[in-house]
């Protein structure tokens, strides 16, 4: 009983760490038209507002799940969360567009050491039967994230609470991150290390610079088109990653511990598991799009687009509570099932753009079927791509997974991003997001195909 009640203290404080990454990418989405107002920024400097903090958060996922494997899952668990707080204050006190981008940037490299722990903690502490319920519940915090932060972007800055406009949004990480972090030092057990300490510090420059060198030239793309520099920064990405893998291989063959044993992609369903993630999480466009076609076409206020999204949240949460009962009736064939119904989602949100009640009964009815396989397909793609990983690799194993789906959020804002704007300045912003969400339903059909393989037995 003690241990159950332990366990139960651990999931909580490993959840309430584990809503500050995402509310943080839904929230400022809906803020940034005050923070340009207040601080002066540029469009330009928006755009690295969000991209830079996705770009960093994925860059350095890997890395995070790495660095606890080798020192120790809860001291980076402590450190990647303490940063995060520090990197919120300097975000919520920031005088200048450039000490926001820091803070974001900081936030984002802490957040990806923080997350790969959280997945790593669960995978050696609870069973695979308890896993299908922690990871339900691991779901439902993203849902959770997904509603408060679109919602609460709207609400406080139409409410200004406490004086302090754009500022809280940041500011509120501090009482939560804290009330964690306290929690976490008395509560979270302390793991064991891998025999080597060593840390790969070349191999962690090659990947973030390879995987850097992806994510941000596809942000350049809306505003500067495909220029000399954004192909060659991509170039030279892939350049990055060549050398990265031969230096890896090198690595092992001298008995040194690298950045990824890239034995760990022998495991199948981790490998195809990690790619449908990331096609899967290319559809963190819809949140941005969302926003700016209802506030743009629509004429929507800030508080309003931030309530549509609650036929979203609402069906996001209450499909990640229920997947437990669904995994019992069809088993991993739930992924499946999932990726369909956003799919699905989103088509009937296409169609109902073009009608004459564009906003109507259909377009809500899209939302829901859209948070709905979102809460089906994520509470079932970690679990399903971690699972008979062996414990000296849970940490490297959540790395590469949380990597594939932020890499796959971060391209998807960047490239369809691109797409979005582009065609929402030569025509609409209603038709560049049916365009947007065209692209990812496409996307989204591939990873469907592409699970057939992990999802076949039950």
């Amino acid at each position: 009983m003690q241990a159950n009640k332990n366990k139960a203290f651990i999931l909580i404080i490993l959840l309430i760490a584990t809503i500050l990454s995402p509310l943080d990418f839904y929230i400022v989405n809906l803020a940034l038209t005050p923070i340009q107002k207040g601080l002066n920024t540029s469009a330009g400097q928006l755009q690295m507002i969000v991209s830079f903090y996705t770009c960093a958060y994925a860059v350095f996922q890997i890395t995070g799940g790495r660095l606890g494997d080798l020192l120790g899952k809860k001291q980076m668990f402590l450190t990647g969360l303490f940063g995060f707080i520090s990197a919120s204050a300097i975000c919520g006190l920031a005088i200048s567009p450039t000490m926001i981008i820091v803070g974001r940037v900081m936030q984002g490299v802490s957040g990806a050491i923080m997350a790969p722990q959280v997945l790593a903690i669960i995978h050696v502490t609870f069973t695979e039967k308890e896993k299908t319920k922690v990871m339900a519940l691991y779901s439902f915090t993203f849902g959770l994230a997904a509603v408060l932060g679109q919602y609460l972007g709207g609400l406080l800055i139409a409410y200004n609470i406490m004086d302090l406009g754009w500022r809280v949004i940041f500011l509120m990480n501090i009482p939560i991150g804290l009330t964690a972090f306290i929690g976490a030092i008395f509560l979270l057990p302390k793991p064991e290390k891998e025999p080597s300490d060593s840390i790969d510090i070349l191999g962690i420059i090659l990947l973030s610079l390879s995987l850097g060198l992806i994510v941000y030239p596809l942000t350049l793309v809306s505003e500067e088109g495909w220029s000399i520099t954004v192909i060659t920064m991509l170039l030279s990405s892939f350049m990055f990653l060549i050398s990265f893998i031969t230096y890896q291989k090198k690595m092992v063959a001298k008995s040194k511990t690298p950045l990824i044993d890239l034995n760990v992609f022998k495991f199948k369903n981790l490998s195809i598991g990690s790619f449908v993630a990331f096609l899967f999480y290319t559809s963190g466009i819809f949140y941005l799009a969302l926003g700016i076609y209802l506030q743009e076409d629509q004429h929507w206020s800030s508080l309003d687009a931030g309530t549509a999204i609650v036929p979203f949240g609402i069906a996001f949460l209450i499909s990640s509570l229920g997947s437990p009962k669904v995994v019992k009736w069809i088993g991993n064939t739930i992924l499946n099932i999932g990726i369909l119904t956003k799919a699905l989602g989103f088509i009937l949100i296409i169609y109902s753009i073009s009608l004459p009640s564009p906003t109507g009964i259909l377009f809500s009815i899209g939302l829901a079927l859209a948070g709905c396989g979102m809460g089906l397909t994520l509470s079932s793609i970690v679990r399903i791509s971690l699972l008979n990983i062996p414990h000296r690799y849970a940490g490297l194993a959540s790395g590469v997974i949380n990597c594939s789906l932020q890499i796959g959020s971060a391209i998807g804002v960047a490239g369809i991003g691109s797409v979005f704007f582009s065609l929402g300045r030569e025509h609409s912003f209603a038709y560049a997001f049916q365009i947007s969400l065209t692209i990812v339903v496409v996307l989204l059909g591939i990873a469907c195909c592409s699970a057939l393989f992990i999802t076949k037995k039950r």
